[in-house]
Formats: structure tokens, sequence, C-alpha cells
């Protein structure tokens, strides 16, 4: 998942069984496409396998993007994306059960494009939405 830090919005994600270099690949590959690919932005992750992997590196550079990794055991180099993940787990997961991968995959879908990004409201940002706060950046 990655997240514009200063409009706070979700704009690359991808689900799958398995933390892997591909996942990562996928959410960063939607996030280019969602920002038609700049170039020379800060791209910053923990420091997970899966983000110094090859292959998610050489996507770094092939794009002109710079990596950016929390220092080992900071948690804080990485407070937007846990925010995240704790409004999304007590907002849409917590206590849900999910018949299939893909009804919860949907549900993920919908708490992102549809609540997160369109209607929460976000303190860091003034108390509007993050596509508010674009839509205000562009006026």
């Amino acid at each position: 998942m990655l997240i514009d830090l200063y409009s706070r919005k979700v704009i690359g994600w991808a689900m799958s069984e398995r933390m892997t270099a591909d996942l990562v690949g996928d959410a960063l590959q939607m996030a280019l496409w969602s920002r038609k690919m700049p170039k020379g932005v800060i791209v910053h992750s923990d420091r997970g396998s899966q983000y110094c992997s090859s292959l998610y590196q050489s996507l770094l550079t092939r794009h002109d993007l710079r990596c950016s990794m929390s220092a080992k055991g900071n948690c804080y180099d990485n407070a937007c994306a846990e925010s995240f993940f704790h409004s999304l787990k007590v907002e849409a997961i917590h206590g849900e059960r999910f018949a299939t991968r893909e009804a919860m995959r949907r549900q993920v879908f919908e708490y992102i494009e549809l609540d997160y990004n369109r209607q929460r409201r976000h303190s860091a940002i003034g108390m509007i939405s993050p596509e508010a706060f674009e839509a205000r950046m562009i006026a």
C-alpha cells in the first residue's frame, strides 16, 4: 500500500496470500499509474525483504524514483501507513467474517476507494477527505 504523505490519499495497493516482492511491485505500479508516472519522487517503506528485493529496487530505478527506508527499529518513520492500517482494521475488518478472499478484497477496495479516500476526514489535512484536499490544491 502506498500513501501520498501530503494528501493522505491511498494511491497504490494490492492484496495477496503472502507478502512478496511481486505484491509490493503491483502496489507501486498502481501508484505510478494513478499519479501519471512521476519521476524523482521519494518512495518510503520499511526494511522488509520485499522492499529490498532486486525486483522492487529495479522498479524504483526504472521509474526514476528515490528509495527511502525506515531506520532500523524506528516505527515512527512509517506512522502514516501504520495509522492507515489501524483505521482499516478497526473500521472495516475487525469482527467481520469473510466467506472468501474475494469478499475480503471487495471490502478492502470499498474501504480504500470509497470511504477512506473520498469521505473519511483526516485531522492532518484540515478535517477533510484526501479527495477534497487534492481538489482544493488543484483549484
